[in-house]
């Protein structure tokens, strides 16, 4: 009696483990339907001819990867940087600086990479165009798009920045009237003397979607066939 009430408590726990390894591949295939809608979307916004900047913005407005084009001037000596991005193999940084829109407004703009040796401008003296500037480029929003336990601690006081926190970005750059829905990242067009190096507008959202699935549905198949190993051993 004892050990057929064991049998059925392990068969209980196997059922259980079973329902659940397959319900989360089946919800990884509800997530990659999703993401593959989501990715579909924001191409399909990179491929619009360029638009005016809104007004306003709200928060179910479509405007990751909004191609945009707009006339401003470059506050230079209010430089931001998102510190560790790569490029060909080199690890460098993204030189982010705030336009002022002939409506008063100021939008960041991440105008593209320089090498860590070119943090100071005065060693990009030809990149800082000075006067009213016509750009084109696409909108994000920002924000850190990770688990908030793997959210790293952006450095204000050393204008170090890790991920883009757009308010804390314009506050730290002492900006009126700032944009803090959405940043500008510029797009490939050469700036004088080289830097920053822009870069071609890409849709990079991963989808391994298909992958966490067969993982689940794999441990789920594997959890089945050692409980009938189990089983067959145990039988007379």
């Amino acid at each position: 009696m004892i050990r057929r009430r064991r049998g059925l408590w392990a068969a209980l726990v196997v059922a259980f483990a079973f329902a659940v390894l397959v319900g989360l591949g089946f919800w990884q295939l509800q997530r990659l339907e999703w993401k593959q809608a989501l990715i579909d979307e924001r191409i399909a916004q990179a491929q619009l001819p360029p638009a005016a900047l809104p007004d306003s913005f709200r928060p179910d407005d479509q405007l990751d990867y909004r191609r945009i084009a707009l006339e401003g001037t470059f506050l230079h000596d209010r430089e931001l940087y998102l510190d560790g991005r790569p490029r060909k193999g080199e690890v460098g940084l993204h030189v982010v600086t705030p336009l002022v829109l002939p409506d008063g407004r100021t939008l960041l703009v991440d105008r593209g990479w320089a090498p860590k040796g070119a943090r100071d401008p005065a060693t990009r003296a030809e990149g800082q165009i000075e006067g009213e500037v016509r750009l084109e480029g696409a909108l994000r929003r920002g924000g850190w798009g990770g688990l908030d336990m793997f959210r790293p601690a952006n450095q204000p006081d050393e204008n170090i920045w890790l991920w883009t926190d757009l308010a804390a970005m314009a506050a730290a750059a002492d900006l009126e009237n700032p944009i803090t829905e959405v940043y500008l990242i510029a797009g490939p067009q050469p700036n004088p003397g080289g830097l920053p190096i822009g870069r071609a507008i890409q849709v990079d959202l991963p989808n391994d979607h298909l992958g966490y699935a067969l993982t689940w549905f794999g441990l789920a198949g594997a959890l089945l066939i050692i409980a009938a190993l189990v089983l067959l051993k145990k039988s007379p």
